[in-house]
């Protein structure tokens, strides 16, 4: 029995250790900017600057199927899969778009251009620049699934249009965590909406 206490009590001190590193890790990792504009209770309208991303195609529409694998390949680059092995911070949050092939994407770090960044080492990966635009979010906490992402978009589409907003049905999924990260887990659906189809 007291083997079993001490064990327990050393994998909850590790837990915690592992928990504490992810939130220190978090504070000083860069973030796709936005502004917000205006909340409702279910979501809320944001501006995002323009920015630069890292993008994979994978053909599928299952989160399930292509997360593991999409980041696995931006990791990779990002880690130093490139032609000056270069390593290139991690930002937050990845991003997927919600369509019959799914786009996972990295935000570069703002110190760097499409002319500065190194070339990756898979033909695969593109640099994609996303223009500045206005979204309407929605939030959930937990892991995320197929199911819950598609149960956050329903309701998303169904509060935009009890507020008469215009949407151009081009969904993301962004995920703010590490799969370690045990606490506070924060996880969106967005939309862009049409110009013209709100108030600021």
């Amino acid at each position: 029995m007291k083997l079993i206490v001490i064990s327990l009590g050393i994998i909850l001190f590790v837990v915690i250790v592992i928990q504490l590193y992810a939130m220190t890790e978090k504070k000083n990792t860069e973030t796709y900017p936005y502004r917000v504009l205006k909340k409702y209770e279910d979501f809320e309208l944001r501006t995002y600057e323009a920015r630069l991303f890292t993008s994979v195609k994978l053909s599928s529409d299952s989160y399930k199927a292509v997360s593991n694998r999409g980041f696995s390949i931006l990791a990779g680059y990002i880690f130093g899969g490139n032609e000056q092995k270069e390593k290139i911070a991690m930002t937050t949050p990845v991003a997927m778009s919600l369509e019959d092939s799914m786009t996972m994407m990295f935000m570069i770090p703002k110190k760097y251009s499409k002319e500065t960044l190194p070339q990756p080492d898979r033909s695969e990966i593109l640099f994609r620049e996303e223009p500045a635009k206005t979204v309407a979010a929605i939030r959930f906490g937990g892991w995320a699934s197929d199911e819950k992402i598609a149960k956050y978009k329903t309701k998303l589409i169904d509060a935009l249009a009890a507020e008469e907003i215009a949407h151009t049905n081009q969904f993301f999924f962004l995920g703010y965590n590490a799969p370690f990260e045990m606490v506070n887990r924060r996880n969106e659906v967005i939309v862009e909406l049409e110009k013209e189809s709100f108030d600021e």
